[in-house]
């Protein structure tokens, strides 16, 4: 293969120590599974990664519980209806990580931000909240013309984005099928953008990410698993029981060094 095709172990490396790596995907569907083991295995792991996901689940976990992770940006961390995020709750009550206060609207509009090229973007969301005095990042303005105050959101530009896709061409032109999570806002902020597909064919139709925003390709099959990749397989919820019950024990350690081996 030609184009941007690179092996799992060399993209990895384009993660580095204090970046903002945003994770694609959406709860426990189409996460770069793939690409946070090889991260993982790694002899010098990345440190002190601001960790960015419109939501986090198993994948972000991982990183969490490896102590790669220092800050947390997301609206949701969890396993739907598996329970909570072990590693993760445990992190955050221990304060070991920072936990940045996010809602949908405050990641919306901090990559809306980035993707317009200015430095924040206004919105009301927040207004009549407590949310202004745990991000006191976030300012209230007023706008110029009706004189109505407005929250506004700073933008948020990750250094690094990993994205899993269905399928992808060596150029970097990628397909997500149609649930897209906020993947091709991310890939279209980030300055780095690292796409693990399952598939890579010579030509696609139709792109959801075009090459000219694609760093580097992966070719990652079952890359998403234990999360799903529909219509490819599904959601592995023995396995995600299988961690959940291992990180009960608190055996985090031990069931990583395992599926590391693999």
């Amino acid at each position: 293969m030609s184009g941007k095709v690179v092996p799992l172990g060399e993209a990895v490396k384009l993660v580095k120590s204090g970046d903002m790596l945003a994770l694609g995907g959406m709860t426990l569907y189409r996460r770069p599974v793939a690409f946070v083991y090889e991260l993982l295995r790694q002899a010098t792991r990345p440190t002190d990664l601001t960790l960015l996901c419109f939501t986090a689940s198993y994948e972000s976990d991982l990183l969490v519980g490896a102590g790669l992770v220092k800050r947390m940006r997301t609206c949701y961390f969890g396993f739907e209806v598996f329970g909570l995020a072990p590693m993760f709750t445990q992190a955050s009550n221990l304060g070991e990580i920072e936990v940045m206060e996010e809602t949908e609207i405050s990641l919306a509009s901090g990559i809306r931000a980035t993707l317009g090229g200015i430095g924040f973007m206004p919105g009301r969301g927040w207004i009549g909240t407590d949310l202004p005095r745990l991000r006191p990042d976030v300012q209230r303005i007023r706008d110029p013309y009706s004189g109505e105050e407005l929250m506004a959101f700073p933008a948020i530009q990750p250094t690094v984005a990993v994205l899993h896709a269905l399928r992808a061409d060596p150029q970097g032109n990628a397909q997500f099928n149609t649930n897209y999570g906020i993947d091709p806002e991310l890939a279209l902020a980030a300055q780095t953008v690292i796409i693990t597909a399952e598939e890579i064919v010579d030509k696609l139709d139709r792109a959801d990410v075009v090459a000219p925003l694609t760093t580097v390709v992966v070719h990652t099959p079952r890359g998403a698993w234990p999360t799903s990749c529909h219509p490819l397989y599904p959601l592995a919820g023995g396995e995600i029981m299988r961690y959940l019950e291992a990180c009960g024990r608190e055996q985090f350690d031990e069931y990583l060094q395992e599926q590391l081996k693999r």
